[in-house]
């Protein structure tokens, strides 16, 4: 049977608030020391697919494994309009005019603006769009909502690459984890990734209105077993929650501790920063 290797990215095609890039060296060098040759035999789940871009390089390094992307925010559907994406973005270019970047528009060019996007006959790309008019990091889930926003002048400067062959050769599902998961759960062949939202924080980026509560944070840590990789940062609890087991719960602390971490420092300003972390375990 033909293997099937996307191409290689270092980062994902389209914005995505959280996509795991500065992770990548680690990632590839984990998969690598632990999963043989091409993967064959192999199952991964990239349990909290985001952007897909951890998807991409696990099919990458291990074509022959079957790399499951459980697309939850609905990122593979915006990755087919990419071309509409780069239309609208000409015409907002336009109707920026010579508004200073990274100054808020005034109350004519937000207008001309709000009626671009409005009257444009196509795909539209909400979280692309932000990052174009709004503050970094700000994230709207309608074009209502949008319109409300203060907006600036922060459009990117070129046009997006279509995407070729970035999830060539992967399986995508939309599933909740606590439908995904469960199905390989005996499986010792499967690597669980997971990147999990914080708790108390919206679950993906801007699909779904539910949020990631205490009891999902729960249920999601019963149905975690070696191997795993997991994402968290000291703006999440997960490092609290392994030493509470630890002391309080051997046999989870048997099953998910143990683990290895890789840390480093990311920056949310030039005055705020904060420890992101990569646990895992064999």
């Amino acid at each position: 049977m033909e293997i099937c290797q996307p191409k290689l990215y270092n980062k994902a095609p389209l914005p995505f608030v959280g996509q795991k890039r500065n992770f990548l060296k680690a990632f590839r060098t984990v998969i690598n020391n632990h999963i043989q040759n091409d993967g064959a035999g192999w199952t991964i789940i990239d349990t909290f697919g985001g952007s897909g871009l951890l998807a991409n390089n696990a099919k990458h390094f291990k074509p022959a494994a079957n790399v499951i992307y459980n697309d939850f925010d609905g990122y593979s559907e915006r990755l087919k309009h990419i071309s509409d994406t780069n239309l609208l973005r000409h015409s907002l270019l336009d109707a920026l005019g010579d508004s200073p970047r990274g100054k808020k528009l005034s109350k004519h060019v937000k207008s001309k603006v709000q009626s671009v996007i409005q009257d444009f006959d196509g795909y539209i790309d909400l979280q692309s769009i932000s990052t174009w008019v709004l503050f970094s990091g700000k994230q709207v889930s309608s074009v209502d909502e949008l319109f409300k926003q203060t907006m600036y002048n922060t459009i990117r400067c070129s046009d997006y690459n279509l995407a070729d062959g970035y999830l060539d050769g992967i399986e995508i599902v939309s599933l909740s984890f606590e439908k995904l998961l469960p199905t390989y759960q005996t499986s010792p062949k499967t690597l669980l990734i997971l990147d999990p939202p914080y708790v108390s924080t919206k679950q993906g980026a801007y699909s779904l209105d539910n949020y990631f509560g205490m009891v999902q944070f729960l249920t999601l840590m019963k149905l975690v077993r070696p191997p795993y990789i997991l994402f968290s940062s000291t703006r999440s609890e997960v490092l609290a929650y392994m030493d509470y087991l630890k002391d309080n719960d051997v046999a989870a602390w048997e099953r998910l501790g143990g683990f290895d971490i890789v840390s480093q420092i990311s920056r949310i300003n030039q005055l705020a920063t904060y420890e992101d972390n990569m646990i895992y375990k064999w």
